[in-house]
C-alpha cells in the first residue's frame, strides 16, 4: 500500500479560515469542523457565507488565476456542526461520492424528553414534499430508506444526550426520525419545537472513518463535542 502524500502543515490560528478549524489536509482531501449556522454550500439567498466558499477562496491562497479548488462530498444542515469532507481533485471527488455510504458516519445530538428504548435502530422511507419538508412514508417506491441507529448517553429531566450511528445519509434523516419518535432534536425550528432559551440546533458530526481516495488507507476525524451540548444535558 502506498503512503500518504505529504500532509500539508495546518494554517495558524490566524489564518484558520473564518467559521472552519482546519483538522487534516493534503493534495487529495481537507477536512474541516464547521461551526452551526454556516452553510455547506451557496443557497438562492447566500452565496458567500458557504463552507465551499470559504475553502476555495482558501486554496486559491489569494490568486485569482490559481487553478486550485474544492469539491463537494457531502453535506451538513446549515444549522449542525462539525465534520465537513472537501476534495481537492476531480479524481479524489469521485472515489468518495462512489464510497460514501460505505463509510462510518456518528453524530451526537441532543433531545427533548426521553426515548422509551435507550438504544436501538430507526427506520422509513424518506420522501419530500414541495416545501422541502421531509417525512417518512410507508410505501418504498415513493421514499428513500434510511437507518438510524442510536443510544442514550445520558438524561436529564428535559432532554437526552443521544450517540447516533447514520447508516444512511438521507436529507434531514436524523432530525425526522427523531421528531418521528416524539424526541424533536433540541433547537430544531422545522421538526421540533420552538423552545424559548435554546441557542442553536442541538446535532453535531462528531467522528467520520473515511478510506483516502489514493492510498485506500482507513482514515478516522473527530471533532469534539460542544459544550452547549453538556450544558444543556445538566
Amino acid at each position: 500500500m502506498e503512503e500518504i502524500k505529504k500532509k500539508t502543515k495546518k494554517p495558524s490560528t490566524k489564518h484558520q479560515p473564518k467559521g472552519l478549524t482546519i483538522l487534516y489536509e493534503d493534495q487529495d482531501i481537507i477536512v474541516v469542523n464547521k461551526i452551526s449556522g454556516l452553510l455547506t454550500m451557496a443557497s438562492a439567498r447566500e452565496r458567500e457565507k458557504t463552507a465551499y466558499f470559504i475553502l476555495t477562496k482558501y486554496v486559491k491562497k489569494g490568486s485569482l488565476k490559481s487553478k486550485n479548488r474544492v469539491f463537494i462530498i457531502h453535506r451538513l444542515d446549515k444549522d449542525t456542526s462539525g465534520l465537513l469532507v472537501f476534495a481537492k481533485t476531480e479524481k479524489a471527488k469521485f472515489f468518495l461520492q462512489d464510497e460514501w455510504q460505505s463509510f462510518s458516519k456518528k453524530y451526537v445530538a441532543v433531545v427533548e424528553g426521553k426515548m422509551r428504548e435507550k438504544e436501538g435502530i430507526i427506520t422509513s422511507y424518506l420522501a419530500e414534499n414541495s416545501i422541502h419538508r421531509v417525512f417518512s412514508v410507508r410505501n418504498a417506491d415513493k421514499g428513500k430508506f434510511a437507518k438510524t441507529g442510536y443510544k442514550v448517553i445520558k438524561e436529564s429531566e428535559r432532554f437526552s444526550l443521544i450517540d447516533i450511528h447514520l447508516f444512511t445519509g438521507r436529507k434531514n434523516q436524523i432530525r425526522v426520525h427523531f421528531y418521528e419518535q416524539g424526541c424533536p432534536v433540541a433547537g430544531d425550528k422545522v421538526y421540533g419545537e420552538k423552545s424559548v432559551g435554546i441557542k442553536r440546533l442541538a446535532l453535531h458530526s462528531a467522528k467520520l472513518t473515511i478510506r483516502h481516495p489514493h492510498t485506500n488507507k482507513e482514515m478516522t476525524f473527530e471533532a469534539s463535542t460542544p459544550s452547549y451540548f453538556k450544558q444543556l444535558i445538566k
